[in-house]
């Protein structure tokens, strides 16, 4: 297995710095020191530190002065800990607490049944790198670039070094910061792209899909049970990385998760015993194609290969809680589990479920974009179920207001759920804006969610949702535009079955569609899009290999390695 203490690096790697970079850590800087300057008003004090108010009445004893100012110190230094487990093409429909009727997952069920499970949850965008890009910057993916599609083991480009993760803004406030699994946010030149150029101090893990390599060959359940399909072809077999060195190369599925969790271990132990508060974003391979699992969950499930995956994410679940209560850090941790995007029902019982929502993974159906998602807080979150709007992209400003760190001088989509998690409040979130995989600007957002509305102005199928019943899920199903859009209830409706005006245009949902309207057309006024990544195109060359100069690649990017154990 693989130490946190090998090869670690804190803050930034030392390679030569881009002019993006400096610039972003300079902001960072300065927005810091302006946060925390105090602002006096009469005796009370906005910001800083009111323990200099204190000093100057004279109406409290030197020593009780310092008894509140230490305790007010020890109080602030002890910032809360967060945990963001971000699974992988999982359903809405693919948990036992969301109404599966077979699925094994009894740790997330008692992770909901003690937090705040979430019903109306929305990943901003229905395929990976796109909506890791915006959980991690609280942006929609287009103004970051991510897009068209995903990015590729040989892509140039990635999510631009300007842009401020989570993982950066919580440095700013002494956070230790790391990376499990799936990165899928770009490679680059030499690494460029890794995450340890964008804030997190240590990544195991691989940089993109672990359905991006030839898997043919590779053993996925053991003892010898082979990944199902081919995967892509002609790309460099799947590398695992230690920060930005390749630790092995092709990677062994079965060894993955057990890897990861002592991993994992070491990282908040070590957080733990030096005092830090830390940031673990552990991006789970699972449940996404091909699925693979260790010993301990082959041939176990009611579900087959993918209700193994999934038995072995709900352990991953179940172990990162009782390692939290074992370090005495539980009530001290803020745990978020959340799936990127829907399910991809091409791969049928092996693509995951989206329950009683339409279609699934690359469409802006509610089965694509609307996720299953927990948040869990002993002591501060009340079990519950809450119907509020909520989306990936309230992730950093969420964080960011508990932690007491400055937000990003940038425009941020998302906003903090403070209220809706600790207060039983409302959302500041009414509405959400569905883009495609592949936006276009002159085409603007497919569809808006409007409190309980849902309107689709364009539809588009997908080949990820290939193979259901419904013909409206595939790629046969080539783009449409709606005028007057379609419009559903969906609390009464969310299956998306039934158009509200399909019998005509009644005064009640017309004041809806100019409402919607006027939505949409303010938040495309305002939406720049940024330089697309994706399409400064793919050099092979570039693709991540342990024999660099090798010959003849992908083939002889080959090296053995029995396990991920570093010394």
């Amino acid at each position: 297995m693989v130490s946190s203490e090998t090869g670690a690096i804190k803050g930034r790697h030392p390679s030569a710095p881009s002019s993006s970079r400096t610039q972003k850590d300079t902001q960072l800087q300065e927005q810091n020191r302006v946060q925390h300057l105090p602002y006096i008003e009469g005796r009370k004090m906005i910001g800083g530190n009111s323990c200099s108010i204190l000093a100057v009445s004279r109406l409290i004893p030197g020593l009780l002065l310092s008894v509140l100012c230490l305790v007010q110190v020890l109080s602030a230094a002890r910032p809360p800990n967060f945990v963001l487990f971000f699974a992988d093409d999982l359903g809405f429909g693919d948990l036992g607490c969301y109404g599966h009727p077979s699925s094994l997952t009894s740790n997330l069920d008692l992770l909901a049944a003690g937090g705040l499970r979430f019903t109306d949850f929305y990943s901003s965008c229905s395929v990976c790198s796109p909506s890791r890009a915006a959980l991690l910057t609280g942006r929609y993916q287009t103004r970051s670039g991510i897009y068209p599609g995903v990015f590729y083991p040989g892509s140039r480009g990635g999510l631009p070094l300007s842009e401020i993760t989570i993982a950066e803004v919580l440095k700013m406030k002494g956070y230790a910061t790391a990376i499990i699994g799936k990165w899928h946010l770009g490679f680059g030149v030499n690494g460029s792209f890794l995450p340890i150029q964008q804030g997190f101090d240590q990544f195991l893990g691989v940089p993109y899909s672990h359905d991006q390599g030839p898997c043919q060959n590779l053993t996925c359940f053991p003892p010898h049970t082979k990944c199902f399909g081919m995967c892509d072809q002609g790309n460099v077999l799947l590398p695992v990385f230690l920060n930005q060195k390749i630790i092995q190369q092709p990677v062994k599925f079965p060894d993955l998760e057990p890897s990861y969790q002592e991993f994992a271990w070491k990282f908040i132990s070590n957080s733990v015993e030096r005092k830090l508060p830390f940031f673990l974003y552990y991006a789970s391979h699972h449940t996404h194609y091909p699925q693979f699992a260790s010993g301990e969950f082959s041939g176990k499930s009611l579900r087959g290969p993918f209700g193994d995956a999934l038995m072995e994410l709900d352990a991953s679940v179940g172990w990162l809680l009782q390692s939290l209560r074992n370090l005495g850090v539980e009530n001290d941790t803020l745990l978020l589990f959340i799936s990127d995007n829907g399910p991809e029902t091409m791969r049928m019982s092996r693509g995951g479920s989206s329950g009683l929502l339409k279609c699934g993974k690359g469409t802006t159906y509610e089965g694509g974009m609307r996720v299953p998602a927990i948040a869990y807080w002993p002591g501060k979150i009340l079990p519950g179920v809450t119907h509020e709007l909520a989306s990936t992209l309230d992730i950093l400003p969420t964080l960011a207001a508990l932690s007491e760190a400055p937000i990003p001088n940038v425009t941020l989509d998302g906003y903090d759920l403070s209220d809706v998690l600790f207060r039983g409040g409302k959302s500041k979130q009414n509405v959400m804006f569905f883009y495609p995989p592949s936006p276009k600007k002159q085409l603007g957002v497919f569809a808006v969610r409007y409190g309980k509305y849902k309107a689709h102005f364009f539809t588009q199928g997908s080949f990820n949702s290939e193979t259901t019943p419904d013909k409206d899920c595939h790629v046969t199903a080539f783009l449409a535009y709606h005028d007057p859009p379609l419009l559903f209830d969906l609390e009464a409706d969310p299956s998306e079955n039934y158009n509200l005006l399909a019998g005509g245009m009644e005064p009640e949902y017309l004041q809806i569609l100019k409402e919607i309207r006027a939505e949409k057309e303010n938040f495309e006024s305002k939406m720049v899009f940024g330089e697309s990544q994706m399409g400064k195109g793919i050099d092979p060359s570039l693709e991540p290999c342990c024999n660099p100069g090798c010959f003849p690649r992908p083939f002889c990017c080959h090296c053995a390695s029995d396990s991920l154990q570093q010394e």
